[in-house]
């Protein structure tokens, strides 16, 4: 299975790229801008021979920039990390919480790799990724992205969790501009290994990981909704805004992720799509407008799979995805 990219933009599992495959595909990169440097720069030299001498050195010091600068910049702005050398690798540049890349994330990583890999002829990038745990460039540690492989050997991709349909667009309104990279990358990490911790463990780390996130928003999580649960709602708006950011208004059509039916789209009267069906589920049940069913999954199988976690809506009961349960 391939390192999944959900909400259209957040790549999960990271698997940092080795430098054998980082090196091939920097030489690729380089073997296309150098192409395309030195017939722009033929094609110039033909067109301003009339020019004198300072004007033809501010050409060629132009075309250097435009070229061998601002040329992969772009590229790996517009592509979200994925230049043609990192396409053929099957890697991507992606922020160290695992987001995608923007301009001033292609920008730092442009300027430095001047002085690493333009100037130096690679030998600076080459043993910066060798020193780094994580095979990381200096331009990569100031712009704080990190190059990872897309093409993940199956079974070693870790997905995160997603929240429980009832929390689903619960949080479109917190505020989650002072929250660090590091904690976001904290508490994916944890959504990824939850099952795999102990129970108790397990818990512990996700009322720490909420606090923390609580400390950041200065909006306390709900009151009697598990942690774990609430953290992988908070990630899912996350993602969802980034998609916005990334692809444009189309991303984030309905206000939350593609095939989920959000919060305040079903009436206090009306009923849940599939609701007719034995075993269906009205707004009443759990509370109105506050359900989101998966497309293509009866309410009837949703709680065949859920359990309820008494007052997560005042007098009533809400169905919960199993695996946020708090410890025995």
């Amino acid at each position: 299975m391939s390192a999944l990219v959900t909400g259209d933009a957040v790549v999960l599992g990271l698997q940092p790229a080795k430098l054998p495959s980082r090196a091939l595909a920097l030489v690729i990169d380089l073997i296309v801008v150098w192409t395309a440097f030195l017939l722009v720069s033929i094609g110039l030299a033909v067109a301003t021979e009339s020019l004198d001498e300072a004007a033809a050195t501010a050409v060629s010091i132009a075309t250097f920039l435009l070229v061998l600068v601002g040329a992969p910049i772009a590229v790996e702005t517009l592509s979200h990390g994925r230049s043609l050398g990192k396409l053929a690798c099957g890697l991507r540049v992606v922020r160290d919480d695992g987001g995608p890349i923007r301009f001033r994330h292609a920008l730092v990583r442009g300027a430095m790799g001047v002085v690493e890999i333009l100037m130096s002829f690679g030998v600076i990038a080459c043993i910066a990724s060798l020193v780094s745990a994580r095979g990381r460039r200096i331009g990569d540690v100031f712009a704080g992205t990190l190059v990872v492989r897309e093409r993940v050997p199956a079974g070693r991709g870790m997905v995160v969790p997603p929240p429980p349909p009832w929390l689903v667009g619960r949080f479109a309104e917190l505020d989650l501009s002072g929250v660090p990279d590091d904690l976001w990358l904290a508490i994916r990490q944890y959504l990824t290994r939850m099952r795999q911790l102990d129970q108790a463990v397990s818990w512990s780390m996700a009322k720490r990981l909420a606090g923390d996130m609580a400390a950041c928003t200065g909006a306390p999580p709900p009151e009697r909704v598990p942690p774990a649960a609430y953290l992988a709602a908070v990630v899912s708006e996350r993602q969802a805004r980034d998609a916005r950011k990334a692809f444009g208004a189309a991303a984030g059509a309905g206000g939350g992720p593609q095939g989920w039916v959000t919060p305040g789209a079903v009436g206090r009267e009306g009923s849940v799509p599939g609701a007719g069906a034995p075993g269906g589920v009205t707004p009443g049940a759990v509370g109105a407008g506050a359900v989101a069913v998966p497309s293509g999954v009866t309410p009837s199988a949703v709680v065949a799979e859920a359990e309820a976690v008494p007052g997560a809506v005042p007098g009533r009961e809400t169905p919960r995805i199993t695996g946020f349960a708090p410890p025995a």
